[in-house]
């Protein structure tokens, strides 16, 4: 075997290890490049990126101390939102996405739950019970945040806000993406035009408008199905970034994310997650779902959480962060309840 064919398989081993990295956190796409004059330009660029891009918040009450996510276990709050110029909405929009990770460092695990934008959760700042997505538009991130902990019983130590023209701009920056359309969809586009969107049913490659009505529709389906697709798009993103074909398109995928993002964690922790995640070991990565149910409450939607299933999932994040009571001896049962 030649040289050349030897250090391209090294570079491929360590890309694998990133994937799971990058399902969580499509800014971190160009750091772990090899030293070359192009990567260096890439890291320059990302820091500056990064750097504009930070807005920090006020620590979670929950937390004694101050934290570093290199010594210790953390969580992480991603926040999709629509806060396109036509909706005038100035950052002030819904959430229509939300991710909580948590991190372990011994285990080298992370576990990743999706919480429905309809949940019927309890606000504070906004003092009422109503949907989750509503927090941000109270109060942005911090009150985002504030809401997750109050539900979940467990702290937020740090966001990662993005908007739709970030998530438009990064498939249009890779030259679209393959899907697998359940079903015929017309939907309306980033700007709300009505039926701008058709997609058939089955296998195909998607342009950021497209991806993204794939990922917001839920005419024939439900939140649960709508979180399944979003992790969908994230895949096919992971997939398309990771080729070799795509190692040029990084700049354009930079420039998307950072005029679309805001986040409170430093270009220094940043870089961090990338040793965090490239061990020989690898990752381990578990999704955990929420349980409910739709309801009507004085005639709006809400979708109402399973008592149980939240109770179990207070306990996994916090023994997984090795908070709660219930530490690495819980039960299989209740794993096996909240994980798909």
């Amino acid at each position: 075997m030649s040289t050349t064919r030897r250090v391209y398989k090294i570079k491929k081993t360590k890309k694998k290890r990133r994937k799971r990295l990058w399902l969580l956190l499509v800014p971190l796409l160009v750091l772990g490049l090899g030293a070359s004059t192009y990567a260096a330009t890439l890291y320059m660029k990302a820091q500056n990126v990064f750097n504009d891009s930070y807005d920090p918040v006020e620590a979670s009450a929950k937390r004694d101390a101050a934290i570093d996510p290199l010594e210790d276990n953390f969580s992480i709050l991603f926040i999709g939102i629509d806060d396109s110029k036509d909706r005038d909405l100035k950052g002030n929009s819904r959430s229509d996405a939300l991710m909580l990770a948590t991190f372990n460092k011994d285990q080298k695990s992370i576990k990743l739950l999706s919480i429905p934008r309809d949940s019927y959760v309890y606000v504070p700042a906004k003092g009422v019970t109503t949907k989750i997505n509503a927090a941000h538009a109270a109060g942005g991130p911090k009150a985002t945040m504030d809401t997750v902990e109050e539900l979940l019983d467990v702290p937020v130590d740090y966001y990662v806000r993005m908007n739709f023209n970030a998530f438009i701009d990064v498939v249009n920056s890779l030259d679209g993406i393959e899907v697998d359309v359940p079903y015929e969809i017309n939907e309306i586009d980033s700007h709300d035009k009505k039926n701008a969107i058709h997609l058939e049913e089955g296998l195909q490659t998607v342009d950021g408008e497209e991806a993204l009505a794939f990922a917001r529709t839920r005419k024939k389906d439900s939140d649960i199905q709508r979180g399944e697709r979003q992790q969908e798009v994230l895949k096919a993103i992971i997939a398309k970034a990771t080729s070799a074909g795509s190692l040029t398109k990084y700049t354009d995928v930079m420039e998307a994310v950072g005029d679309n993002m805001t986040t409170n964690l430093k270009f220094s922790q940043m870089r961090g997650f990338i040793k965090y995640v490239t061990t020989d070991k690898g990752i381990n990565l578990e999704t955990i779902k929420l349980e409910g149910q739709d309801s009507t409450i004085n005639g709006t939607y809400y979708y109402q959480l399973n008592d149980t299933s939240l109770a179990n999932t207070k306990l996994l994040l916090q023994s997984h962060l090795n908070l709660g009571p219930a530490e690495g001896n819980q039960t299989e049962a209740v794993q096996s309840q909240i994980q798909e």
